[in-house]
């Protein structure tokens, strides 16, 4: 794989495209934390998503390390799918990691791609990787955007100087 500044682009569109997707995914997911933690989470609008891309994206060191794993996935099929899942779902849970952020972000993100993971089945003739790739963009944005209480808040554990 050879990745240009517009091969990032590329990546970054595509990303983008799949709002129709990603969006009603993150707040499936959100709505099932939400019940399972006995808490209200927000949900993401498409606006909010499409901003979150541009943000990520617009970090050059980011974005390329993002697009490349959203490129692996992309083309990411091994016949009979099953040999290949745990190439597909170390990938899913990296890129995951990766959006969401630093820590504890990041932990969060990898988390909760494996739950997102459950939920998205691609179809037939879909690469293996893109409903990982899906699930990966749903849970690492998830944990990225505003909406759930605890990161509204400032830490009980800060110091203060």
């Amino acid at each position: 794989m050879h990745l240009t500044a517009d091969r990032v682009v590329r990546e970054r569109n595509w990303v983008a495209n799949r709002a129709e997707t990603v969006v009603p995914l993150i707040n499936d997911v959100r709505d099932d934390l939400g019940d399972i933690f006995d808490t209200d989470v927000d949900h993401v609008t498409e606006a909010q998503y499409l901003e979150a891309v541009d943000d990520v994206f617009a970090d050059g060191d980011l974005g390329v390390n993002v697009a490349a794993m959203v490129a692996i996935l992309r083309e990411l099929d091994v016949e009979g799918d099953y040999p290949g899942f745990v190439v597909d779902e170390i990938l899913g849970r990296e890129l995951a990691a990766t959006v969401a952020g630093r820590q504890p972000l990041r932990t969060l993100g990898e988390a909760t791609f494996h739950y997102a993971d459950l939920r998205v089945h691609g179809e037939a003739d879909e690469n293996a990787g893109v409903d990982d790739c899906e699930a990966a963009l749903a849970a690492g944005f998830q944990e990225r955007l505003p909406g759930w209480n605890w990161t509204e808040r400032s830490s009980p554990f800060s110091i203060e100087r």
